[in-house]
């Protein structure tokens, strides 16, 4: 399949290939959960198929909602028509989902030790992200 593939997943993997969008990582012809899906972002845990004419939908979103009540991934589906008509729509929706889903591990606080300072045990503790742990505030 990946030596082989249709004018809409070429057309879309140009578009998705080297992170272009927003620096995130796709890859092609990915197997996952039994079975190949057409694009991949492990990062985000999205998966995105290109349809034809001879894609059975209801089978299709059924097999996509065990996929995901069993992974928590997320199959993104467009038609042929969706890539050929409307790329930059299809790429938004794409972006879209991947910033919802990409999130980096919250920093936990240090503990403050009890009694330093005047406020006592939470005097440690920054009190935004830009201070302290993660932040990469200004000292």
């Amino acid at each position: 399949m990946r030596n082989n593939p249709t004018e809409p997943e070429k057309r879309l993997w140009h578009a998705l290939k080297g992170k272009q969008l927003e620096g995130f990582k796709f890859r092609r012809q990915q197997a996952i959960g039994g079975r190949i899906v057409d694009f991949w972002c492990p990062r985000t845990g999205i998966a995105i198929e290109v349809d034809g004419e001879t894609h059975d939908r209801a089978r299709d979103l059924a097999r996509d909602e065990v996929l995901h009540d069993r992974t928590g991934i997320v199959v993104l589906r467009f038609t042929n028509e969706d890539v050929m008509n409307n790329l930059a729509g299809v790429l938004l929706r794409i972006l879209d989902v991947a910033r919802e889903r990409n999130h980096p591990p919250t920093p936990m606080p240090v503990p403050a030790k009890a009694g330093m300072g005047r406020r006592g045990r939470n005097a440690g503790a920054p009190s935004s992200p830009e201070e302290g742990v993660g932040g990469g505030g200004t000292s």
